[in-house]
């Protein structure tokens, strides 16, 4: 099964001149923990949650005007929509992330696949259960 069969497509994203401010309220209002940061259409990194948190918060940054660059993980680590599910499990495993920007060939952001759309679109419980096990292993 290819990726593009099972992301999520047309995620939002954030522009890493943005304030963390901003970049919370649209989690918040879409529910999610994680955007990517695109300049223009160039996927340049993603903000967590977590990022807001121990990168911002955590350090007394003025949510009102730090600037989403200053606090997001600028190495982003992707997949392709045409690589097949097994690839997005890998890099989830080995780099311990829950959600990964799905990239066409390209190189313009076009979903977002996560560990739920594992579970959910493939119904493959050994490959959602290895990913998980790795992804919450503590290192």
């Amino acid at each position: 099964m290819k990726i593009r069969e099972i992301l999520t497509q047309d995620p939002e994203v954030i522009h890493p001149e943005s304030t963390i401010c901003e970049a919370a309220r649209k989690m918040r209002q879409l529910d999610i923990g994680m955007l990517p940061v695109c300049d223009g259409q160039r996927l340049v990194g993603s903000l967590t949650d977590r990022d807001l948190t121990i990168r911002a918060i955590a350090e007394g940054s003025d949510p009102l005007s730090t600037k989403v660059r200053e606090v997001m993980t600028p190495e982003v680590f992707y997949c392709f929509d045409d690589d097949d599910m097994q690839s997005a499990a890998q890099i989830m495993e080995e780099k311990q992330i829950r959600r990964l920007p799905v990239l066409n060939r390209n190189k313009r952001l076009i979903g977002i696949i996560s560990v739920g759309d594992l579970a959910i679109r493939t119904r493959d419980e050994h490959l959602v259960e290895e990913v998980l096990e790795h992804v919450c292993e503590r290192v």
